[in-house]
């Protein structure tokens, strides 16, 4: 069965902060670049210092997507708000031709699905290929029977060489606020781990967290694009690394096998770093 396993992390979360430029992604020609944030919708300050941050980033990491966890917008949810919550917080990353691509938190009114700028396409779940990987979108608000169905279907059908699901709620996580959803977790991880998901990607927890991987998938919680609740992390031996004290986001670069990873804070910061290496197994598939 086709597994990721990690080969190098690098927990950077005290005194020492190094700055994102020294990270490890090799920016090579070719491969897929993008970005992740999830629970930014707030319009504060520290979204807005986030999305400065990520158009900096971009002029050394050229990306070219970032993928939204859930909880894009908070409170009112009226056109003006697409305006100061999601528009102007990234005017220099739309304005360069950056697509978002997200799903859908219990923050989010449901018809935000169709919202342009959002690239859902109407679907409260849906897939998509960027190069050598396929992307699983859901709705962890309610996997329902039919999306569990089209879920399984999906995943047997995709041929690309990385497997990536990202959706709202963790099933590994230690937030203390929300932690862990065990209930999604006994509907969803046999699914992931019959097909072989190499990363997952969620929010809700309003921390960064990056768990040891699970059954051969590697989680991580990148919840504090906008939102955050400092110190919430409580750490147990799942806990690969974390950082619980800013805002933050993500920078991914896959590069053939290689899955190069960086959590970046909102003034700069490079707070987590590492790669995934993604294994042939006995049988010779990926």
């Amino acid at each position: 069965m086709r597994r990721a396993v990690i080969l190098l992390a690098v927990l950077l979360v005290t005194a020492r902060l190094a700055p994102a430029q020294n990270g490890v992604l090799p920016v090579r020609t070719g491969s897929l670049k993008f970005a992740v944030i999830g629970d930014n919708g707030t319009g504060g300050k520290p979204e807005y210092d986030v999305g400065q941050q990520m158009a900096a980033a971009r002029a050394r990491f050229p990306f070219d997507m970032v993928l939204m966890l859930g909880d894009n917008m908070y409170g009112p949810q009226a056109p003006e708000d697409f305006v100061t919550k999601f528009e102007r917080p990234y005017e220099a990353l739309l304005k360069g031709g950056v697509l978002f691509y997200a799903t859908l938190g219990n923050h989010d009114n449901q018809n935000n699905r169709f919202y342009k700028g959002f690239n859902m396409g109407g679907e409260r779940y849906f897939t998509f290929v960027k190069k050598n990987v396929r992307f699983f979108v859901l709705d962890s608000n309610q996997l329902d029977p039919g999306q569990r169905a089209w879920l399984d279907e999906a995943l047997q059908r995709s041929r690309e060489d990385w497997r990536i699901c990202y959706f709202h709620h963790p099933i590994y996580s230690d937030g203390g606020r929300h932690g862990s959803d065990v209930s999604l977790r006994v509907a969803l991880e046999p699914l992931l781990v019959k097909h072989g998901v190499h990363v997952v990607f969620s929010g809700h927890d309003h921390v960064y967290e990056r768990i040891k991987p699970q059954k051969g998938i590697a989680y991580f919680i990148s919840g504090s694009g906008g939102e955050l609740r400092k110190g919430d992390v409580h750490p147990s031996p799942m806990t690969a690394a974390y950082f619980d004290q800013d805002q933050s986001f993500m920078l991914i670069e896959v590069a053939g096998d290689d899955l190069f990873f960086e959590a970046v804070s909102r003034t700069g910061a490079m707070v987590d770093s590492g790669v995934i290496h993604r294994q042939t197994d006995a049988a010779g598939t990926r």
